[in-house]
């Protein structure tokens, strides 16, 4: 027994199962103190390692395998997140900022480190460190509405540089340390980089759209594709003889554009922020020794400060220069420099590698010092970045978005009309407001039913009742007999409740493969204004990893999807509270819907807005003025109220004014990470604690 007990934590399952229990319960510990989940995976490493209760240990092959997989997998995710169209947008002033960005930082670290007496190599690995940056600002940014303001765009395409131009610096000083310098092997070596890039950035980009483009909707198979181009790219890095994390952030620019923001990106990213990349923070934390670490914060303390205080600085004064070339305010400099104050994802990186980076002699590039360093220069830029980019950005301007096609028609007649509908309206006239209501639970039926004959009857238009039996590979199977007679039950229940309405209704009974892709054709086949669907609460494991039907439906439809969870007659429901984050097309969409549904049986809607605390009133003002300008235009005939609340918490605002209405309508966001880490949803919490009505009303991805 004791025998096997020692020998217990050697094992890779063991390992594992020890790694998923800290990834599952630790980082929400530390999040309810306020503090970063990735700092309780620091601090678990911390604890579990070799200078802690030695249950595991950075040596073995399985931790090495993970750690190694989680750090390529940081640096992908990093690459597949940077918009390149907001980059292409304002690309001249993000490539002059980008360049400020690093090249100040790089001459302050390289300025330290020959101070503290390193080499002329590591001085300036250790001056890259410091020339990139991660967006853990994002999600605040993203929050108040201000993504498009310019200064924010230029931080935001700066990245691409950037973390690009400290990828390329940490291939040739990991080159330099690994054998004897000349110039004649940095030429080559940079002839090899270049043409390896161009064959990452570019090859790999036609080859994902192109697979893409064949494989239509099989997200199982082009998910493998995706991480096929991830390890594919680590490995030709390291042919060459660079970094594996060069590699890594060169194949996520490479597939950016042919994954896009769909599902595929949202699997692979949830597979990264759940599995691969917590493990390589864990790893960083069996690496770390306390009593050395402790040791660099006192008898290093200069090497500390200077780092530190050196990036805060130069990271500064780049902002400020910028600030004297593009005239920008102070709020919007000093929200730059805030975005690009964090060190996490390719500092983190860069610096394990110049960790592991040894030469013949046994000596690695950077000391366990600096690296020790470079740890609390994430903890600190981590903290402090989010926390200035929460005072800065809160007082920049909500930039005016161009709602000209948003407000020159309700929805479904802003669109361009389709070939098929040119021909039907040179023949006929052309196809009613149709609504598509897929039946499936008779629980939840009558409900959807009822609004959706509402809606129809009110703009002279169809329901479709819809039900889909699953396909077998034989047609005479008795489980499909026994879901075709289900169906036509549910049909015909469906066919009497629009009859009480006066509603017209065109029942339609589908045998399909894909439940989702059958809603999603007949709806196209239909013409369809519409889809209404029940709400389901599969959010588990499986639901994030394949998606479940209303996941699946949201992606692929090519009209609005409005999913509700109804819990009283809808004639019922006069009290519609309708949150507003900014002014957007998207947003401009939503109240349409709510003014539609409203104008069936004369309902009340209540538009809230949910502003920063340091907002100021003229700007409130002004946005009050700008919503009550388009709904005169899109929205004539609602009879609607603004309501303003200056709060941080707007979830909890939400929640605590959905109490006084009968539904709440949300618009359906998609998720986004920063750094590869999950971030919380404003609009998934609402879902999961609103205890009235609610319908998520979604535009088609396209």
């Amino acid at each position: 027994m004791e025998q096997a007990l020692q020998v217990l934590p050697q094992s890779p399952i063991v390992q594992f199962t020890i790694l998923l229990l800290v990834i599952l319960t630790i980082p929400p510990i530390f999040e309810r103190l306020q503090l970063p989940g990735l700092v309780g995976l620091l601090v678990a490493g911390v604890v579990l390692g070799p200078h802690g209760i030695k249950i595991l240990s950075e040596k073995t092959e399985t931790m090495k395998l993970l750690s190694d997989i989680g750090k390529i997998y940081l640096m992908f995710v990093a690459g597949l997140e940077i918009d390149l169209q907001e980059f292409s947008k304002t690309k001249n002033r993000a490539l002059g900022f980008g360049a400020l960005t690093f090249i100040l930082p790089l001459l302050m670290g390289m300025s330290v480190g020959r101070l503290f007496g390193y080499g002329w190599n590591a001085s300036i690995l250790i001056g890259s460190l410091l020339a990139s940056h991660t967006l853990l600002g994002y999600p605040i940014i993203q929050r108040l509405g201000v993504v498009r303001n310019q200064a924010v765009t230029v931080t935001i395409g700066a990245t691409i540089f950037t973390d690009i131009a400290a990828l390329l610096v940490l291939a040739i000083c990991v080159s330099i340390h690994g054998g004897e310098f000349s110039p004649t092997v940095l030429a080559i070596q940079l002839a090899a980089l270049a043409i390896y890039a161009a064959i990452v950035l570019f090859g790999f980009d036609w080859a994902g759209k192109e697979y893409f483009r064949r494989t239509g909707d099989e997200q199982g198979n082009q998910f493998l594709f995706v991480l096929l181009a991830l390890f594919l790219a680590s490995v030709g890095a390291q042919i060459i003889n660079v970094d594996k994390i060069v590699g890594a952030f060169l194949a996520g620019l490479a597939v950016n554009d042919a994954v896009g923001n769909g599902p595929v990106k949202e699997k692979v990213e949830f597979v990264g922020g759940v599995l691969f990349i917590p493990f390589f923070f864990v790893g960083m934390g069996l690496l770390l020794n306390i009593p050395a670490f402790m040791d660099t914060l006192t008898s290093e303390f200069g090497l500390t400060l200077g780092i530190v205080g050196g990036l805060i600085i130069s990271k500064f004064v780049a902002s400020l220069i910028t600030k004297l070339l593009y005239r920008y305010n102070w709020n919007e400099t000093l929200t730059m420099w805030s975005l690009s104050m964090p060190q996490v994802a390719a500092t983190l990186a860069a610096a394990l590698a110049g960790l592991q980076a040894v030469n013949p002699a046994g000596e690695s590039l950077l000391s366990d010092a600096v690296f020790n360093t470079v740890i609390v220069l994430m903890l600190v830029t981590s903290l402090l970045g989010p926390l200035l980019t929460e005072r800065f950005a809160s007082k920049l301007p909500l930039p005016k978005a161009n709602l000209e096609t948003a407000t020159s028609a309700i929805w479904w007649e802003s669109r361009e009309p389709r070939f098929d509908e040119i021909l039907m309206e040179l023949d006929e006239e052309s196809p009613p407001f149709t609504v598509v209501v897929p039946v499936y639970n008779p629980l939840t039926e009558r409900y959807l039913i009822e609004t959706a004959a509402l809606l129809a009857r009110h703009e002279s238009g169809v329901i479709v009742p819809l039900s889909i039996a699953k396909a077998h590979v034989h047609m005479d199977e008795p489980q499909l007999n026994g879901a075709l007679k289900q169906s036509r039950r549910l049909l015909d229940r469906a066919l009497e409740v629009s009859q009480e309405f006066n509603a017209s209704a065109k029942p339609e009974l589908r045998i399909d493969d894909d439940v989702a892709e059958g809603i999603s054709r007949t709806a196209r086949e239909q013409h369809a204004s519409l889809i209404i669907m029940g709400w389901s609460e599969t959010t588990g494991l499986r639901a994030r990893l394949f998606g479940n039907v209303i996941d699946s439906v949201f992606w692929s439809s090519h009209c609005p999807v409005a999913v509700m969870r109804l819990l009283d007659k809808p004639i019922n429901l006069h009290r519609i509270l309708v949150p507003v984050k900014n002014l957007t097309p998207q947003a401009v969409r939503v109240v349409q819907f709510a003014e539609l549904f409203a104008n069936t049986h004369q309902a009340e809607v209540t538009l809230l807005h949910v502003c920063d605390r340091r907002t100021p009133p003229e700007q409130i003002a002004q946005f009050e003025s700008q919503i009550s300008n388009i709904l005169s235009k899109v929205a004539p005939s609602l009879e609607s109220t603004i309501k303003t609340i200056a709060h941080d918490d707007v979830a909890r605002v939400i929640l605590k004014a959905a109490q006084s209405f009968d539904m709440v309508i949300l618009r359906s966001v998609r998720r986004r990470t920063a750094g590869g880490l999950a971030v919380s949803d404003v609009t998934t919490q609402v879902v999961k604690e609103l205890t009235c009505s609610m319908v998520l009303f979604g535009e088609p991805h396209s």
